[in-house]
């Protein structure tokens, strides 16, 4: 649980109309410069596929500042949480590495004679937001970034709810992770009577340092529900249940938010093991608007013969083989078809086998992984692509008999390629 205290209010957001955009894949892992799988844009409605209402991919050549016209650069210092830094609208604070990526980097440093609420300011650091530029109520809210790192450093990815003061308006922290704690982050959520150190969350660790690599932050939020994902694993929910009679506040419109802070009365002060230039790598940010928690469609998929895509044995091991199998209405057959592009059930991924792009690489059960192994395409035409493969979904040797192992092939337009989404 966040043990911080409240945030600045910020100015509420004038509600932005976005007009949907092509529906974006996620990006390769272990390489920030990975190239992006995109479907095309006009994802048949009648499975669910949401549409990607934000996205800043940060593919703008090296030097280029924050994209003005989805991002707000806020200025000056915080005292309502004893920051340390001057927030700045300069490059060398935040910028396109020409990578891929944008980076925030907090420097030890005062060049325009920045005054903070303890005095002479003695860092400089980015923060940036999508008030009056961007809103949305409900969808799912996803970043993939590379953490910075040390004591003092305090980076987070998050949201302000719109038309109302700070904490009856909320707050959803997606991510946000405290220098003294290398190896986990925080999902919390703040309104009028759980604000501040009394928020709701939890945290989530893994078993090396975030600012080891990029790892993927998401919330997919519904009607009174939040989740909170790492890497495609699901650590917290939260309803009004939670909330021990308090007024839940996640019914309006919010705006994003990034930003890398040094000091506060959470994380501590920067110390002398503390390096400076100190960066925060983020690699996307994406919004859909879907609110089934990452995907339209919960159900069976049908094929040839009637049969069901199946999860043998229900084995959710990484490596069990899908199959077809008469449907049976279990865990196995019960799919999930995100607008994130996986297909995913049991709590995993539908994945080609070692990332082939062959014709008549099986298809197996894996731990979601944002690979071009499991970016998914369903089309009008009710065939199921493999994009990073450019091939189609196949039951082998057009068999419908139980058990008969799926693979991917070159798209015949073949009833054993056919498939029925829910």
């Amino acid at each position: 649980m966040s043990t911080r205290p409240s945030r600045r209010t910020l100015i509420s957001a004038v509600l932005a109309t976005v007009s949907a955009t092509v529906f974006s894949m996620l990006a390769g892992v272990g390489n920030p410069a990975a190239a992006r799988q995109t479907a095309a844009p006009n994802a048949p409605s009648d499975v669910g596929i949401a549409a990607t209402t934000f996205a800043d991919e940060f593919n703008a050549p090296a030097g280029t500042p924050v994209d003005g016209s989805k991002w707000n650069m806020e200025t000056g210092d915080n005292v309502n949480n004893h920051e340390r830094q001057y927030y700045t609208t300069s490059t060398s604070n935040a910028v396109h590495d020409g990578q891929g990526n944008l980076v925030i980097t907090a420097r030890r440093e005062n060049p325009g004679n920045y005054q903070c609420w303890y005095g002479r300011c003695e860092y400089t650091s980015a923060r940036l937001n999508t008030s009056g530029k961007f809103t949305q109520t409900y969808g799912s809210f996803e970043a993939r970034i590379k953490m910075s790192r040390g004591q003092g450093m305090w980076p987070a990815f998050w949201m302000l709810g719109t038309g109302g003061g700070w904490p009856d308006a909320g707050e959803i922290d997606v991510m946000e992770n405290v220098g003294f704690e290398p190896n986990t982050v925080h999902g919390t959520i703040h309104g009028p009577g759980y604000s501040g150190a009394e928020g709701i969350g939890a945290g989530y660790s893994i078993g090396s340092p975030f600012a080891d690599g990029f790892h993927t932050f998401r919330v997919e939020w519904s009607p009174n529900k939040i989740v909170w994902k790492v890497d495609g694993n699901v650590y917290q929910t939260r309803t009004p249940a939670d909330l021990g009679g308090d007024r839940w506040v996640f019914d309006h419109p919010f705006f994003v938010i990034l930003n890398l802070a040094v000091g506060g009365y959470w994380p501590g002060d920067p110390n002398g093991s503390t390096v400076f230039p100190n960066t925060l790598t983020i690699d996307y940010v994406r919004v859909t608007n879907d609110v089934n928690g990452g995907g339209g469609t919960g159900g069976q998929i049908t094929g040839l013969g009637g049969k069901c895509v199946d999860v043998a044995g229900a084995n959710p091991a990484n490596g069990t083989p899908v199959q077809l199998y008469d449907c049976n209405g279990s865990a196995a057959q019960q799919w999930t078809v995100g607008s994130d592009g996986t297909i995913r059930a049991l709590g995993k991924c539908l994945d080609v086998s070692g990332g082939s792009t062959a014709d008549g690489a099986l298809v197996q059960l894996y731990d979601c992984n944002g690979t071009g192994a499991q970016a998914w395409r369903v089309e009008a035409a009710r065939d199921i692509a493999n994009v990073a493969a450019n091939k189609c979904l196949n039951a082998a040797g057009n068999s419908s008999a139980n058990g008969t192992r799926l693979q991917i092939w070159t798209c015949t337009g073949a009833a054993n390629q056919k498939w029925t989404v829910g």
